[in-house]
C-alpha cells in the first residue's frame, strides 16, 4: 500500500477524506531502470549476433532478433501494467473503491458506510480474499495484495469504518474542571 495526495475532485461526495489506501502493483525497475536492462538487453544481444554473423551461422540473426523483440515486448507490457492502482476513499457519507486500468480507465463503485462489513475470507493455499459486503453489494478489493499486507488493511479499514460509525465528539464545555 502507498499513498498520493488527494484534491478536491478526488474526494467521495459529501465531505472531507477520511480514509484512504492506495493499492498499486509492486515493480522493482524504474523507468530509467527499464531502459538501462533493454539497452543491455539489446547491445549483448547485437555483440552475441555479430559474432555468430562472423562465423557464418547467419541464421542466428533472425532468431536472436525474434528473441530480443519478445522480451522488449514483455517487458513494456510489465512496465504498462504499473499504472494500473485501486483506491479505497471513505469519505463524510460513503466509501469508494476507484480502479484505475493500465490505459488510464477509471471505474468506481460506492458503497454507503452505515452497512459496510469488511470480510476477509480464508482460502486453503492461497491468500485470503478481501470483501467489502453491504446490504445488496459485493466487491472484492485488494486482490493483488498478499496475505499480511490483506490483513493489515482489512483491520485498518475496520478500524476507520468503526471510527466513522462510532465518532467523538470533543466539547470543551462538558469537559471537567481540574
Amino acid at each position: 500500500m502507498g499513498a498520493c495526495s488527494v484534491d478536491a475532485r478526488d474526494e467521495p461526495a459529501g465531505g472531507p477524506l477520511l480514509f484512504e489506501a492506495v493499492i498499486r502493483p509492486h515493480r522493482s525497475l524504474s523507468r530509467r531502470g527499464l531502459r538501462l536492462l533493454l539497452c543491455s538487453i539489446c547491445g549483448l544481444s547485437l555483440l552475441i549476433t555479430t559474432l555468430f554473423w562472423s562465423l557464418g551461422a547467419w541464421p542466428v540473426a533472425g532468431f536472436n532478433g525474434a528473441e530480443i523483440t519478445l522480451a522488449v515486448l514483455l517487458l513494456r507490457l510489465n512496465a504498462r501494467a504499473a499504472r494500473e492502482a485501486e483506491r479505497i476513499l471513505l469519505g463524510a457519507s460513503t466509501l469508494a473503491v476507484v480502479r484505475t486500468d493500465a490505459s488510464g480507465r477509471h471505474q468506481e463503485r460506492r458503497f454507503d458506510p452505515f452497512w459496510l462489513r469488511v470480510v476477509l475470507q480464508d482460502r486453503p493455499g492461497r491468500a485470503p480474499a478481501l470483501w467489502l459486503k453491504a446490504r445488496n453489494a459485493c466487491e472484492e478489493v485488494a486482490s493483488r495484495l498478499g496475505e499480511a499486507e490483506k490483513r493489515d488493511l482489512a483491520q485498518a479499514l475496520t478500524a476507520a469504518l468503526h471510527g466513522w460509525r462510532n465518532p467523538v465528539f470533543d466539547n470543551p464545555q462538558l469537559r471537567s474542571e481540574s
